[in-house]
């Protein structure tokens, strides 16, 4: 086979409320709305496409790892560590739920976030070189 895949388009995030859920990843990350009904909402955000989907009580993007510890699902990049601390400031500053930035024994740091349905997320210093390379322009 000489095709392969090439991105990922879209990732679905289960919530309750599509219209508070939409309008917090609009207000607080700076996601951009493109279509919205009472199902679900389409997000642009971070170079990808979020659906928001209306969902049943208690689920979540959110998994547990072999020794009982919730994972996320989704790794957001920053371009730097003066990026990280910023974003986290700004979050905790806006009275979303963060942990501490953290040295997980690789390259870079990281702290997680959640969504207002408790969907958790990490954000990682360390931009893909690729990304960098391909999309983003020298100052």
């Amino acid at each position: 086979m000489s095709e392969k895949l090439l991105r990922i388009g879209t990732i679905y995030i289960p919530v309750i409320n599509v219209e508070l859920s939409s309008e917090w990843y609009v207000n607080e990350l700076g996601a951009e709305l493109s279509y919205q009904d009472e199902d679900k909402a389409i997000l642009n955000f971070a170079n990808q496409s979020l659906f928001l989907v209306k969902s049943k009580e208690n689920q979540s993007s959110n998994f547990y790892d072999v020794y009982g510890v919730e994972q996320f699902s989704i790794t957001f990049e920053v371009d730097g560590l003066n990026a990280l601390e910023t974003i986290h400031k700004d979050f905790s500053d806006k009275g979303i739920r963060v942990g501490d930035i953290e040295n997980r024994g690789h390259s870079g740091r990281n702290f997680i976030f959640f969504d207002l349905e408790g969907n958790k997320f990490d954000v990682w210093s360390e931009l893909s070189p690729i990304f960098r390379e391909k999309y983003l322009t020298s100052p």
